[in-house]
This record gives C-alpha cells, structure tokens and sequence, in this order.
C-alpha cells in the first residue's frame, strides 16, 4: 500500500497499519560505479543487507564481507562505488547514516575507517570515508570509496553501513 498521511475521518484499517508498520526485508544491492564502468562484481562475498519502511521513513542497514572471488571494478580512484538503496529516496542528501571499512590485513580495530553514507542520487548510496585509521596511521586515499580508497580491497575486507533516510511519496 502506498503511503498516504492521516486524514481526518479516516478509519483504522488492517492495510493502513501495515503501511506504517515497519518490517524487516531482505534487500540485496547492486553495486555499480559512478561511471558505470569498470562494474565489480560481489562473487562470494557474503551479503546481509535489510531495511524497514514505516510511513515514509525508511531504515536500511547492509554488510558486505568480500570474498575471493570478488572483483573490485579497477576502476582507479576515479570511479566511485555505487550500491542501490532499497526504497527510491524524496532527494539526494549528504548524509542517510554511519558506517565502516575494515582493512582486516590490519591487526584488531586499527584497520578501521569510519564511512558517511551519501544518497547521490535518489536510488544509489555512496560511502564516503569521512575519517581516518583508529590507531593514527594516515589513510593513503580519502574521499569517496572505489577500488583504491581508502586501501586496494581484498578478500575479506568488510563495509558496514546503516542509517535511515526519506522516501518518494
């Protein structure tokens, strides 16, 4: 059911309340570039990403932990990472939640970068590292995260990423 705001006289419905009632679902992301070149592709990355919608408020949350046989796009710093969001968003905005790369070739949490979603478009979230390494040590590439940045991924490297944002009416 398509959301509509409460009117008055309106009245109590099964559908109404499954419309503001927000459930869990699965969700899976594709993951594309800025470009649309140089597409990665997930392989046997393991997946878990859901969302919840209730009323017009849409919750999503989505970890990635890549595989061996995940292709990173080589696309260079210059061709940024796209995942598509679950629910078509009301507008781009710069910031729809938190998040973290982890570079797990790094001992312990000192891998770690926090992330800034970025819806930058109104169907695709962008992560931008917006900080640097826990244990002090520069991170080589700022910015927005692609194939290079903040680190050359590899298998086993992890994005969390959550946060909430508005969706089309």
């Amino acid at each position: 059911m398509t959301y509509e705001p409460w009117q008055p006289g309106m009245i109590m419905t099964q559908a109404r309340l499954a419309a503001i009632s927000p459930v869990w679902t699965d969700w899976t992301p594709v993951w594309t570039t800025s470009t649309g070149a140089n597409t990665p592709s997930l392989g046997n990355a393991v997946v878990t990403a859901r969302y919840a919608q209730s009323a017009l408020t849409v919750y999503w949350r989505m970890t990635i932990v890549f595989g061996t046989t995940t292709n990173f796009g080589g696309g260079g710093g210059s061709d940024n990472w796209r995942f598509s969001a679950p629910v078509t968003a009301a507008a781009v905005t710069d910031v729809v939640g938190g998040g973290e790369a982890q570079d797990t070739s790094v001992a312990g949490s000192a891998g770690r970068v926090p992330l800034r979603p970025r819806l930058t478009t109104t169907t695709t979230i962008e992560l931008e590292v917006s900080g640097g390494r826990v244990d002090s040590v520069a991170v080589t590439s700022a910015g927005l995260v692609d194939a290079v940045s903040p680190w050359t991924w590899a298998n086993s490297d992890i994005i969390r990423a959550w946060g909430h944002y508005e969706a089309a009416a």
